[in-house]
């Protein structure tokens, strides 16, 4: 039996069934390599005098119910809106529910060099952030329907701009306050909960973030099984369970796979992710919580954390504190925020891998400041370390072109007769000891590497708009002249021309038509990972023919 075709071939296999799964995890289908989703009942949604909304039907702690407001409702299109800014970031709050409906950040551009809006909500598209209160009487309390009004707005003693803007329901006062840092993506913001008259009822603080399903565009003109495709929904962090992703489609067959409670003193979050760019919930302290998702009407989805405030005694204040995060998956900068925040930027299974490639990536950009070159010196640095691998694998192929010329006469002289052909194949490879996976082997053991840097250079958001040379203004999208895609079309050519032909006829059409079919795919990958490829095969090239060369000369003497 012919090892290395069979090696081959399942390398190719494993490489088509991966792009198969990614293709159906960006059509929104659950991937082929997940676990079973737990089932967990969602949070049930109440009607409010016409108007659906979505309140959470969870006390944390507690199964009860809560109640459904009833009046006051305000509208978050017609509603006045108040801005809030700092360098890198710009808010509209709604007096309708004091909701974040609308954030710029001012310093990631899209291709018309506007900023990325990532919360809006418009006609086509919602995303935003959302908190109020509940309780388990039927209580009409200030949350994310009420009309709020501006209580105060400018700048602190520190120069941050903040808003503060109040509701009164029922008796219960809602204030909630939003500030700024300078230069900062995370949104402070203070929830003061007073209540003039005595009540029994413990109120619960909800805060959440809700978007539609709306999927991001596809990289690529077809977006289809070639495109390059990432993770877009909920996730949630907790202790105990550290990162959980929550796909739409899991949602809507109400199969919940992230933790529901959170015990006091454990750190937890909750986000919305998508391709770069995030925004999360993070609770100022580390009470026991409830974590929560599900639909809504209009096709919109949610998450959201439950904190239980106690019983607000009358004449007393209530004040919890969060943090809002509203912005790119920068990792040194998602690393200072919370305990875990920095797996928003997700590397999916091998982290492990991945995490150092990108840290050594990130140190080589900061001597040579442009990421191109950054691939290129962190390529050639992976091609050293896997060099001795390698020149074994270019060895094992040069030997097997030495004996090309006798596979190809034992198989006429075998013709028909499999068993006899195999059995000649292996006493020629041990007189001549040669290895038939020599050749493989190095090769399957490197594509776990392979695979964590496209995971990387696909997820990093540095990325995103960073030029390289000439004609690549922008190393995230594909290389608009396709010039890359070319280069990399010739190079794999040539390789398979430095390579031993298959004695199959019909394996060696196949390995002909390979570079054809991985360059139609590469035509829509990111610039910066076809420059990874490019780069890589032209540094085997080169090794492959000096090794194939002197192999010439050793059978030549």
């Amino acid at each position: 039996m012919d090892f290395k075709k069979t090696i081959l071939w399942a390398v190719f296999s494993l490489s088509g069934l991966m792009l198969y799964n990614n293709w159906q995890v960006h059509e929104g289908k659950p991937s082929m390599f997940g676990g079973a989703p737990v089932a967990a009942p969602a949070a049930n949604d109440k009607a409010i005098a016409g108007n659906k909304v979505d309140v959470p039907s969870q006390i944390a702690g507690s199964t009860a119910t809560t109640a459904t407001p009833t009046t006051n409702v305000g509208s978050i299109e017609g509603a006045e809106k108040f801005v809030l800014q700092n360098d890198v970031l710009v808010l509209e709050v709604s007096a309708s529910g004091a909701n974040i409906v609308d954030a710029k950040l001012l310093k990631a551009l899209t291709a018309e060099q506007k900023p990325v809006e990532l919360f809006q909500y418009t006609p086509t598209h919602k995303y935003f952030a959302r908190s109020g209160l509940i309780t388990l009487n039927n209580s009409d309390l200030p949350n994310h329907t009420s009309v709020f009004k501006l209580v105060q707005s400018g700048k602190d003693g520190s120069g941050r701009p903040y808003l503060v803007l109040a509701s009164e329901r029922s008796g219960v006062k809602l204030e909630k306050t939003f500030i700024l840092n300078p230069g900062s993506y995370v949104v402070e913001v203070g929830h003061r909960v007073s209540q003039a008259f005595a009540n029994t009822n413990p109120l619960v603080l909800y805060t959440e973030i809700v978007r539609d399903g709306m999927q991001e565009q596809k990289i690529g003109p077809f977006g289809g099984a070639f495109s390059a495709s990432t993770f877009t929904g909920p996730a949630a962090y907790t202790d105990k369970e550290k990162f959980n992703k929550l796909e739409f489609t899991a949602i809507d067959k109400n199969k919940i796979t992230i933790p529901t409670q959170v015990p006091a003193g454990d750190p937890a979050w909750i986000a919305m992710v998508q391709h770069y760019f995030a925004s999360a919930w993070i609770p100022g302290d580390k009470a026991a919580r409830d974590i929560y998702a599900g639909r809504i009407d209009n096709g919109l989805y949610r998450i959201g954390m439950q904190t239980p405030l106690g019983v607000v005694v009358p004449g007393s204040v209530v004040v919890e504190k969060a943090q809002l995060f509203v912005g790119p998956q920068e990792e040194k900068v998602l690393e200072t925020i919370a305990p875990g925040f920095e797996l928003l930027k997700d590397y999916g299974y091998l982290t492990i891998l991945a995490k150092p490639i990108f840290w050594l990536l990130e140190k080589i950009h900061g001597y040579v400041g442009n990421w191109g070159w950054s691939i290129i010196l962190l390529t050639i640095l992976i091609k050293l370390v896997f060099f001795p691998l390698s020149a074994a694998s270019y060895k094992s192929m040069a030997r097997m072109k030495e004996v090309q010329p006798r596979l190809m006469a034992m198989k006429e002289q075998y013709k028909g007769e499999p068993q006899k052909l195999n059995q000649a194949m292996m006493e020629m490879y041990r007189k001549e000891k040669i290895n038939p996976l020599g050749g493989c082997l190095p090769v399957v053991i490197q594509i776990p590497v392979f695979i964590s840097l496209y995971w990387v250079l696909l997820s990093s958001v540095e990325m995103r708009g960073a030029p390289w040379i000439l004609w690549i203004h922008d190393l995230s999208v594909p290389d608009p002249f396709y010039i890359l895609p070319v280069i990399m079309a010739v190079s794999m050519f040539a390789q398979t021309k430095l390579n031993p032909t298959p004695p199959d006829p019909i394996q060696a059409k196949v390995m002909m038509y390979m570079p054809i079919v991985f360059s139609i795919m590469f035509f829509f990958f990111p610039a910066g990972l076809v420059l990874y490829w490019v780069v890589n095969n032209l540094l085997s090239i080169a090794q492959q023919w000096q090794i194939n060369k002197m192999f010439g000369k050793k059978t030549a003497k």
